[in-house]
């Protein structure tokens, strides 16, 4: 078992399966987030690209999902128990987490619910209820906009509060209810409103009261109700409560004559029977059942690669755990959904997916958000980017803030960077005091990784006029009657393209590219290197976009794994996730059109201490591309006037965009020739890319050798030192 991870109280079982992975000692990221996410605490982090980061939060989610089910199946409960033999005043009054409707969430003390159900009403009642004689009070506190209605409730009623004949309700609209009778009563209340409820079972009356502010009497118990217990009750609708039985000071006391329900005398007292073990007077509700296809985690991925890669981590990482056991569920967009239907009403417990296909099954109710425990969101900069922060902020509504076991929703945020402004944005308006762990702060690039331009000048390279082996290209010229007798903008732009095809296979041939990953701007740039270096370079290829279907992405992703291609060419789809150990090379065929992106690119190369080399083709001068902002996102578009023209095209500066690059980094990019010398570092030696580095006798010293002289003369000194005091002490006893 590995040692290192079972220090921060991660279970044996799952030490055991990190250690299958050999992963021997944790990674920064891993050390700083997993406690904190075992603490309890929401975290929004950043690191590096291969820095453990997925094991990051997967490691603690998935331990905290096993013990919570296994508690529950233990009958373990986190609410508060009463216990009659201690007198009333001794058991504080709750609401009762196994008298409820299923969407409605509970705090561990019993005091606070709240329901994120925009649609259905929820609804709860107390613990405990009051009997026979007496005058009673309980205040409930709107602690979060939406509407509510609270009262008393009979055994016998349904939880909808006042839409029987057997409980009284008063609602936020400043109505009463009974019988689902609405008609005014007193005042409409909201956010920070606190409601005074009264029942007096001497004279049989219910009353209200806004902000101590009195209504009157609202209902009159009915006879055969004299002898029966009432109940404080509540039900909700995108709302949340917080009440107080008289455990603590009321803030409007009720004045003589009433007590708080927490000091009502147990010959007044009526307890569930599910509270009290079934001994004494009581009732029982039962427990509700959680629905099976209301998991306890919910991780949103950008794309499905980096869905899958998540999901591979989970079932690896509980591989050793058993009763109970966990079931993870994989939903992305597609495969097939009457599989994935299936899989969620047989039950699940971590669900992994992208937004569109998660999306269709929130809003189809075939997924339930109320069992929620962990809203996860990774490469979140990336999900922002691709316009979800209303289905994030949705399901963040639609998720309760105390899971029904009665712990707090934690989220968790992972990041390229934690300094983008909607990133902060996020962490503000939907995390609950986040700790913040940034690993990465100003983006760099690891010293494991070569990066260099070479620039694409179609001015000073004529090669593209005469080319005979030319790359087909993307179609935007088709138009424009192309003079190549000219040197206008349109003929050096599609000059670009021409070149840039010319340069990927001949920096694939300068380096005898074994493998390599291929950035490409548009699908339709891939299909065309992919179809040039099949059919002129005669080099296994491989594509992988948006346009491929799942099966053939999944698939041609494995062959590039495992060797059977060398190439695999893509979009920024595959910036993020991609995790290949040892993967020598990387080229920018254009470069990103996000600066952070460049990092997400050329960080696929250079793990695992390996080096690597990453080779942008920057055009010098303007390149017409598309960019696609019609409905069909580009499917069957050929419209290719500009988009200040009403098309979907635009010229493109990689000049620019280098500086961008250049500027956030703080470096200049190194740049080569047409002869494609990299530049090596006089101490680093020779250089194999996809092998660890070789330190070669060029004079370089490590800090032992460095230090070695130093140390020599220090333990002299201190030899010397030593013999001096024992020659004195000596000399000294001698003389005595």
């Amino acid at each position: 078992m590995s040692a290192a991870f079972g220090e921060f109280g991660v279970l044996p079982e799952i030490c055991k399966a990190v250690e299958d992975l050999e992963w021997n000692l944790p990674t920064d990221i891993q050390a700083e987030a997993i406690p904190a996410i075992l603490g309890g605490g929401d975290v929004i982090m950043a690191a590096e690209t291969g820095s453990g980061k997925t094991g990051a939060f997967c490691l603690p989610v998935l331990q905290i999902v096993w013990e919570s089910i296994r508690d529950a199946q233990l009958g373990k409960k986190t609410i508060v128990q009463t216990d009659p033999a201690k007198g009333a005043t001794s058991s504080k009054w709750a609401l009762n987490a196994l008298d409820r409707d299923p969407l409605l969430a509970i705090d561990p003390a019993g005091t606070t619910c709240q329901s994120r159900d925009p649609v259905a009403w929820q609804g709860c009642r107390a613990t405990r209820g009051v009997i026979n004689n007496g005058k009673f009070y309980y205040e409930a506190v709107v602690t979060d906009e939406g509407l509510c209605r609270v009262g008393w409730s009979t055994a016998q009623a349904t939880l909808d509060l006042g839409t029987d004949q057997f409980g009284y309700g008063f609602g936020g609209t400043g109505k009463k209810s009974f019988s689902k009778q609405f008609t005014d009563y007193g005042q409409p209340y909201g956010k920070g409103d606190v409601i005074g409820c009264f029942l007096n079972l001497d004279d049989g009356e219910v009353m209200f009261r806004k902000n101590n502010q009195d209504f009157g009497v609202a209902f009159t118990l009915k006879s055969q109700f004299r002898n029966a217990p009432f109940f404080p009750a509540v039900v909700l609708k995108n709302a949340e409560m917080k009440f107080n039985f008289g455990d603590e000071p009321f803030a409007f006391p009720p004045g003589n004559g009433w007590v708080g329900c927490a000091a009502a005398h147990l010959d007044n007292t009526f307890i569930t029977q599910s509270h009290q073990g079934g001994t004494g007077k009581g009732g029982d509700y039962g427990p509700k059942k959680i629905l099976p296809n209301a998991p306890m985690a919910v991780i949103i991925e950008p794309t499905r690669e980096l869905a899958e890669q998540a999901f591979k981590e989970i079932k690896h990482f509980r591989k050793y755990l058993e009763n109970p056991s966990i079931r993870e569920l994989l939903i992305v967009g597609g495969t097939n959904a009457r599989d994935q239907l299936a899989a969620l009403h047989n039950g699940v417990d971590i669900v992994v997916g992208t937004p569109g296909r998660l999306n269709d099954l929130v809003q189809s109710k075939e997924l339930l958000l109320n069992n929620v425990r962990f809203f996860i969101l990774d490469e979140a900069d990336g999900l922002l980017s691709q316009g979800h922060w209303n289905l994030i902020n949705r399901f963040h509504q639609e998720i309760p803030k105390i899971s029904p076991d009665g712990r707090r929703r934690q989220m968790i945020v992972c990041s390229a960077t934690l300094h983008n402004v909607e990133i902060k944005k996020l962490a503000g308006q939907i995390m609950h005091f986040p700790q913040w762990i940034d690993l990465k702060g100003q983006d760099s690039v690891p010293d494991t990784v070569h990066h260099v331009v070479l620039l694409v000048n179609p001015k000073t390279d004529e090669s593209w006029y005469n080319s005979k082996r030319a790359i087909a290209t993307d179609g935007v010229h088709k138009n424009d009657h192309l003079d190549f007798r000219t040197a206008s903008p349109e003929v050096l732009s599609e000059a670009v393209k021409l070149l840039k095809g010319d340069y990927v296979l001949a920096a694939i041939n300068k380096f005898q590219m074994e493998q390599c990953l291929i950035f490409c701007r548009t699908k339709v740039d891939c299909d065309n290197l992919e179809q040039y270096l099949t059919t002129v370079g005669r080099l296994s290829c491989v594509c992988l976009h948006s346009d491929r279907k799942p099966e053939e992405r999944s698939a041609n992703l494995q062959k590039f794994k495992d060797g059977q291609a060398k190439f695999l060419i893509c979009t920024d789809v595959a910036a993020r996730g991609l995790d290949i150990r040892g993967l020598p090379f990387c080229i920018n065929v254009t470069l990103p059109d996000e600066v952070p992106n460049y990092i997400h690119r050329i960080g696929r190369v250079g793990r695992a201490e390996r080096m690597g080399l990453a080779i942008s083709l920057v055009a010098t001068v303007p390149e017409k591309v598309w960019y696609h902002s019609c409905q069909s996102r580009g499917q069957n578009c050929h419209n290719t006037k500009l988009t200040n023209q009403g098309g979907c095209c635009l010229w493109y500066n990689e000049m620019a965009l280098l500086g961008d690059v250049e500027e956030h980094l703080g470096v200049t990019i190194a740049q080569i020739g047409k002869d494609m010398n990299v530049p090596v570092d006089e101490f680093e030696g020779r250089v194999v890319y996809g092998e660890k580095r070789k330190k070669m006798g060029t004079g370089y010293q490590d800090h032992v050798g460095l230090l070695q002289a130093t140390v020599s003369e220090l333990a002299d000194l201190e030899k010397r030192a030593q013999t001096s005091f024992l020659h004195m002490r000596y000399s000294k006893n001698l003389t005595n």
